[in-house]
Parts: structure tokens; sequence; C-alpha cells
């Protein structure tokens, strides 16, 4: 028997101060813990409950809970006659050999791909040009407030029990009246499953349509969160490149004809901004149709379009329901709603419905409500009326001070659509160094070449606009300038 060994262990062991647990259950706690580290091998004699009570300075009575305790949960065991013994049962789980490098345990974690969870976590920070954040007028808030409060005291049959896991029927009427006024979508209020974002409903296309082994097409640039999907999956994406009209859908029949689906930002690609031509359009279609592969169109920013006419969905375009059309309200109203849907092609309804099922059983009720309310209402189309001019006004301030302070240095693209701006570095600098400088002062933006997979990369920046009003955007690009064009800011401000 161990006995130095024990008394070592228990010199500290039990705290007498108020608020402390009972002491059994310290006693319990300590000597599981040496039993699983090994400290107590299997075999060990422990002391008798009354030794054991003096040792500690405590009641025996607490000394014998401890140890039934214990007996119960079989990691030690009474011999008539000889004593408590530690469990032999638990040689081959106690005090484990310290993993080394490129143990298989390892190996499985390095397969799972690396997502940029400090980038994710850095979006809730308001600092400019952050991407992914949105604002809203004193109105819309007024207005939320009024419906939040009338859906929490008016809680029901459908908050109080579960519901269905496509979503609240009353919501998704309301989306299916939208979508076909404002995105010539087809669709049915049936055909609607209601999500916590385009991510969620991407991770459910995902899971619906294809196995490890299938080949899709993905953008390049693209989405990097949609890729890291892909790959935990382990699905093959093949990056697919994209020009002034799109994905090169030739490419893609190239590369992977036999592709199981494509992911695509038709409306507003990520991040450059262009739309997918309708020739490109019309060509996508027509290899879904020969190849029976689905198309996932992520129209996550089809609200804010600010000349012309919005652009149709390419869904609307589609006579043979090979698109699972993605949209979300996190970004039309605010990405803390955590709301967003699908339009799913009824072949592929019961099992998407059912995915979703499996993922998370239903979408919380009392947001929907407030949501449906919103919209039957008609305050989300004023909503978006207000927003989108002010969203304008933010991306024009951006775009003018950028052109004219650092014209020498910057390609502006201002975009028609969306809630960022992209501005391509000229001479060669890398947008990996600007962003990292900006970020010690401050400002937040997104080198483009990270995008990139397989196409040669371009340097440049994503700035988001939506989440900044103008007083912020225009001091930020201030100081942006000078990170990308010292000199011309010396040159202007008469310094030499």
């Amino acid at each position: 028997m161990r006995s130095q060994g024990w008394a070592d262990l228990y010199e500290w062991a039990l705290d007498r101060t108020a608020g402390a647990p009972p002491l059994f259950r310290q006693i319990y706690v300590q000597v599981r813990a040496a039993i699983l580290s090994g400290a107590l091998t299997p075999g060990t004699k422990l002391p008798s409950s009354r030794t054991m009570a003096n040792r500690l300075r405590a009641a025996r009575a607490s000394v014998v809970a401890a140890y039934e305790q214990l007996l119960t949960e079989g990691y030690i065991v009474a011999r008539a006659g000889s004593g408590t013994f530690v469990s032999s049962d638990l040689a081959d789980f106690v005090k484990l050999p310290k993993r080394r490098a490129g143990t298989a345990r390892e190996n499985f974690w390095t397969v799972l791909p690396v997502v940029e969870f400090e980038r994710a976590q850095a979006h809730s920070e308001g600092l400019p040009f952050n991407t992914g954040r949105t604002l809203i007028d004193a109105r819309t808030a007024e207005v939320w407030r009024k419906l939040t409060h009338l859906a929490a005291r008016s809680l029901g049959p459908k908050d109080l029990g579960y519901t269905d896991p496509c979503g609240l029927i009353e919501l998704r009427q309301a989306l299916s009246e939208y979508l076909q006024a404002a995105r010539a979508v087809r669709c049915e209020p049936e055909q609607i499953v209601i999500t916590a974002g385009t991510q969620h409903a991407i991770e459910i296309a995902i899971r619906v349509l294809v196995s490890p082994g299938d080949e899709v097409w993905v953008e390049d640039p693209g989405y990097p969160l949609t890729h890291a999907q892909l790959s935990l999956a382990n699905v093959r994406p093949h990056p697919i490149p994209v020009d002034g009209e799109g994905m090169i859908i030739e490419a893609g029949r190239r590369a992977a004809p036999r592709a199981r689906g494509a992911f695509v930002t038709p409306s507003h690609q990520f991040p450059t901004g262009v739309a997918l031509s309708m020739t490109r359009r019309l060509e996508l279609l027509a290899w879904a149709h020969e190849s029976g592969a689905f198309i996932i169109e992520d129209d996550y920013t089809s609200e804010f379009r600010y000349s012309g006419p919005a652009l149709a969905s390419l869904q609307g375009l589609d006579d043979d329901e090979r698109v699972i059309y993605v949209g979300t309200l996190n970004k039309a109203l605010f990405p803390g709603l955590r709301i967003g849907y699908a339009v799913v092609p009824h072949e592929l309804l019961p099992a998407y419905t059912s995915a979703r099922y499996l993922m998370d059983r239903q979408p919380p009720t009392l947001y929907q409500t407030v949501v449906a309310e919103f919209m039957q209402q008609g305050h989300f189309a004023g909503h978006i009326r207000r927003i989108r001019q002010l969203y304008r006004a933010q991306r024009d301030a951006l775009a003018a001070m950028l052109m004219s302070r650092a014209a020498d240095h910057l390609d502006v693209v201002v975009p028609d659509q969306g809630m960022h701006l992209v501005a391509y570095l000229r001479n060669g600098k890398s947008d990996l160094d600007v962003e990292a400088a900006a970020a010690r002062t401050g400002i937040v933006v997104r080198a483009v070449s990270r995008f990139y997979r397989t196409a040669p990369p371009r340097s440049g920046l994503m700035l988001g606009f939506s989440g900044f009003p103008r007083q912020v955007i225009v001091p930020a690009a201030a100081r942006l300038v000078k990170v990308i064009a010292p000199a011309r800011v010396r040159r202007l401000s008469g310094d030499r």
C-alpha cells in the first residue's frame, strides 16, 4: 500500500472554509482524481475509513460516504477480510501516455480545414471597414421593439411546443410573396425552409446533394467558408475562375464535367462584386440540366442594389428545378437575427427538410413571428428603401475619398450592389501588408488575395461600408490613405 503517497496527496486536500463543498464530496473528488491520474494505481490498497478519517481530521461518516460513492461507480472494490482497493479493471484507462507528435489523433484533427476563427470573431468589432455589419434607423428600431414586445406577450401553442422544422407558415408565406415580387423567384411557401442564415442553408444542401469524394464547382476567388464546408464534408471542390462576367462555365466543364453541383453568387460575386452575365447564366443552367447537377445560388445581398432594376434571380430562369436559392435576412436587417432561408426544388424538399430537422430541430418561433409581422405590415419594404439610400451614400463617400486621395495607388470598383467595395492595389503593393498595417491603425480591411485558390491572385482590399455612417467613413478612409500612400499624404499636407 502506498501509504506515504496517500498522506502526501491529502495533506492539503480538505477545504473547511464557508461555502466549500461537503467534506465527503471533497474526499470523493480527490480520490477519484488520484485514481484517474495514476497517483493511485490499480490494485493499490486504500486506508480504512477510520484511518482515513484520522488523517484528514474528518468525521468517519464523510469517508464512508465517499468510499460508497466510489464503490458504486466502480473506482474501488471491497474484498472481505482484506480491505478496499483501487479497481484493477481501470488498468487500461488511467495515466494514459502523453501523445507524441504525429499520432493518429493529431492526424485526425489536421485533416479538418483550418477556418480563420479569429477573423470571424473580428466581425463583431465595430471598426471600419469591417464587413458583414449593418445599420438600422430609428424607425425600424422602434417598430422592431413594439413587435417584439407584442410577440413576447402573445406566447402561444407554437412557442410552447415543437413546430414545423421548415419554419412558421406565416413567415414562409411572407417570404414567398417578397421573393416572387422582388427577385422573380418561382416558389410556393411550402418550398421555403427557414435556416439560421446562408451558411446554415448551404451546409444542409451539402449534406443532401453530395457524398465524400464527389466533385463540385466553386468560384475562384470565392467565399472561403463555403470552400471550408465542402472540405469538411470530404467533397472535392474545383475552383473555377471568375472574370468580368462571373464564373467561366466552360472552364468548369473542362475541369469537372461530372460535378454534382455548383456553388455560385451570381447577383454579386464574392468578393469581386461582378454579376453573372445572362449568357453565363443560361450556360450554367444548361450544364446542370445535361449533367443532372444542382446549383446553389447564394443571393446574400440581393436587397441592396443601387443603380438600375434589381437583377432577377438565377432560380427564376430555371425551368428544370435544378437551383436551390439561398438568401438571408441577417444582412437585410441585422446579423444577430440569425434567420435565413432556402427555396428548395420539390424533388429535394423531403431530404432537405429531414436534414434540417436532424441538424437543428426547428428555427426559433419568437423571432419568426416578429419578422413575419414586420414583413406583412409593410415595414420590411420601407426599411429596405431607406437603408438602400443610406448605404448608397456611404458607398459613395468611401469611394470618393479613396479615388480623390489615392488615385495613383488604387483602382476603386464602385459596386452596383452589395455591402462592400473592392479597391485593387497598383504598383505591385501587397494587400496582405496593407491589411496588417491598417490593422495597426484601427482599420479593418480584408486582403482580396486570400480568396483565391488556383487562379492568379489580384492584390486588392475589400472594404465594408454598410455598417458605418458617413461621419465615421470619411476620417477612417483618410487614415487608410495614409497607410496606402503616405508620401502623397505628406505632399498634400505640405510636409517635406
